[in-house]
């Protein structure tokens, strides 16, 4: 297998270990911790072409390219999980940006996570891992930055979870961001939106198999509550007309005419196949006790709550310039959600492009191929490319796996 030419190609992930301690938005403190995260493209001169994405709920650092086994030959369907937008000539134009993207802790794919040792107790943390917060996850990215020399980026990016990053951004870090591209997101959760996560973490931990989180030590994973937390999640993420035009309700290996079985536990619809290939997947490379802190992050974010619920006088804060992008059958970030920030931002008279693309596909829209989206993306990254100062290429910066901050 060969990376094709418009593809990044073959990428290795980094790591930097960072000794001083990130104070959490909690009050609890994460000490001795490690960030995994991958970077494309060539920083330039002045270090002005820097871009940040900000990876959703069951992403990682692994936004384009390819991984390599252990002959350096690149392995098959390992792309990243932006590979159709980030790359040469991509709407995200890796010839002309540095784009890195850091994998935030508390994740499975790598930065210190419940999977890790606790320094303090030399027991891995499982359940005894801090609770981490979206503005936690920005304030650690901005330490990676720091040790890669980036003082201000040229834009931040991110879809759904990774959208709400990029807004977070704009507001911890406003002299930091040229521009944000929020992505399929929404200022916080509706209240049906945390109602999901928290049926789909119920299913986690009433797993016989979580052990209140310490499910490692007994050489188990709650898969059963996995898998039904990624059934539920999946469903929230396509539209009602994708789920109708790819299983209908057509039956497993017969025609749609025949009879059911009338059995209440076998597999009958090609829509409950779907979803158990999916749930069984998730649950071979994905942490129980990831899912329960990345939903809760989900749930907490809200930057109105310290403005009184007035999501105006919190984007006061922000001095970015704006894409914000949604799809009208998003139905768990709907356009709505959206448009809520596209206000807020003119009510402080900010820059912001708005673009409401006509997709079928649900809240999953943001990863797949769309022409219209993906114009709209690379017309505003090319209209950021043409504001950056210097575009000769610079060496590549220090490589972080040496470097402890």
């Amino acid at each position: 297998m060969t990376a094709a030419s418009n593809s990044v190609g073959v990428v290795t992930p980094q790591s930097i270990q960072f000794n001083a301690p990130l104070p959490l938005k909690s009050g609890a403190v994460l000490k001795n911790y490690h960030l995994m995260f991958e970077t494309y493209g060539r920083l330039n001169a002045d270090r002005s072409n820097a871009v940040l994405v900000c990876h959703a709920l069951n992403a990682s650092h692994h936004v384009a390219g390819l991984h390599a086994d252990a002959n350096g030959q690149p392995l098959p369907k390992s792309e990243g999980w932006w590979d159709n937008l980030i790359g040469p000539g991509k709407p995200l134009d890796t010839d002309k940006f540095f784009v890195v993207c850091v994998n935030n802790p508390g994740s499975c794919f790598g930065s210190t996570g419940p999977m890790h040792v606790n320094p303090d107790t030399g027991r891995i943390y499982g359940a005894s891992f801090p609770v981490v917060t979206v503005e936690d996850w920005v304030n650690a990215q901005a330490r990676v930055l720091d040790v890669l020399g980036i003082e201000q980026l040229a834009a931040v990016v991110g879809g759904s979870l990774g959208g709400m990053q990029a807004l977070s951004w704009t507001l911890q870090h406003p002299d930091r961001v040229r521009h944000c591209v929020a992505v399929a997101t929404a200022p916080n959760l509706s209240a049906q939106n945390i109602a999901f996560n928290e049926v789909a973490r119920r299913a986690i931990v009433t797993d016989p198999d979580f052990h209140s989180g310490n499910f490692y030590a007994h050489g188990v994973v709650p898969r059963r509550g996995l898998r039904v937390a990624r059934m539920i999640g999946h469903i929230t993420y396509l539209s009602d007309d994708v789920m109708a035009s790819k299983f209908g309700r057509e039956l497993v290996g017969r025609d749609r005419h025949d009879e059911p079985n009338y059995s209440t536990q076998d597999i009958e619809f090609q829509v409950e196949s779907y979803l158990r290939y999916q749930g069984d997947k998730f649950s071979d490379y994905f942490d129980a006790n990831t899912y329960l802190l990345i939903t809760r992050a989900l749930d907490y974010f809200d930057p109105a709550r310290a403005h009184q619920g007035n999501l105006s006088a919190a984007m006061a804060k922000a001095l970015a310039k704006f894409l914000i992008v949604s799809f009208t059958t998003d139905w768990r970030f709907s356009p709505a959600r959206s448009r809520e920030i596209v206000k807020a931002l003119l009510d402080n008279g900010r820059d912001v492009s708005y673009a409401e693309i006509d997709a079928p596909h649900g809240h999953d829209a943001f990863l797949l191929d769309d022409a219209r989206y993906h114009e709209v993306m690379r017309a505003y990254f090319d209209r950021i490319a043409s504001e950056l100062t210097t575009t000769a290429p610079n060496a590549s910066p220090t490589q972080p796996s040496e470097v402890a901050a």
